[in-house]
């Protein structure tokens, strides 16, 4: 078992190396604005189920994707007749029916930094027009249909705490369920696989006792690029108003942080 092991962090350290850290940094940013901003997280991840069982279906055991939209919410401490009733809706359960369109849209924030924002809405016009105020306010810019997406994959993307949790136990079970990587931080591990992969994994990780966070399939850059500290305040000042809107659900970027960048903001905070 050693042996294996070694064998397959030698194929896996060079890639850790390489991976940045902006996404971790972007995650503990969101965290601290789902703590200001509950009710509309809520909405948020609601929404996320009512999608999910429409499409899927309203068995969890037969629709992984709505498994994990109820899972993250239950871990966001939204009440569960609220989860319940999402679910119904979504499926039309009762007679009620809901009926979002999804739309990505892409731009350019401060520095050129790339945007991809995932929205779910009743209201195409609204959303277009909210998206483009946060963008005009903020030192960004819409972009071209397919001018930034190039620069981004779908891929699986599983946040586990570090809490009762060693490395190694990640790695043994997310490598050999087909993980692309498995980047370390102070608070746990971010694991990306395929986007095909991603229930596999999760299941995988289930399966030898290690609870997740979140499990979603994200835009994931192929290039990052590294920002200072400024550039970063005017990044996440525009993720907040982005956020801010109703359907705005998810904004991907490919900027990158240094240690010595996070540790600057980190002191913004103290």
């Amino acid at each position: 078992m050693d042996d294996a092991l070694g064998t397959l962090r030698g194929g896996y350290d060079e890639r850790r190396l390489m991976s940045g850290h902006s996404k971790w940094a972007t995650t503990k940013h969101k965290k601290a604005i789902i703590d200001s901003r509950r009710a509309k997280s809520w909405a948020k991840l609601i929404k996320n189920i009512e999608v999910a069982a429409k499409l899927g279906g309203p068995d969890l055991a037969g629709n992984p994707t709505l498994f994990d939209a109820v899972q993250k919410a239950k871990k966001t401490s939204v009440p569960k007749d609220n989860i319940d009733r999402a679910v119904k809706r979504g499926a039309g359960i009762g007679g009620e029916a809901v009926e979002y369109l999804s739309i990505m849209y892409e731009g350019y924030g401060p520095n050129g930094v790339a945007l991809m924002i995932e929205c779910l809405t009743d209201n195409k016009n609204r959303a277009a027009a909210e998206v483009r105020t946060a963008l005009s306010r903020n030192g960004g810019t819409l972009a071209d249909p397919g001018s930034v997406a190039y620069n981004f994959s779908r891929k699986g993307v599983i946040v586990v705490g570090s809490e009762g949790t060693t490395e190694d136990d990640v790695m043994m079970a997310a490598l050999e369920a087909g993980a692309e990587e498995i980047e370390p931080h102070a608070e746990g591990f971010e694991i990306v696989t395929e986007a095909t992969d991603l229930v596999a994994v999760r299941t995988a990780l289930q399966e030898a006792g290690i609870d997740y966070e979140s499990a979603d399939v994200e835009f994931v850059p192929n290039l990052k690029v590294e920002i200072d500290a400024d550039t970063a305040r005017k990044i996440f000042r525009l993720i907040d108003a982005l956020e801010d809107s109703e359907d705005v659900q998810n904004v991907f970027t490919n900027f990158d942080l240094t240690a010595e960048v996070q540790a600057e903001l980190e002191n913004d905070d103290a």
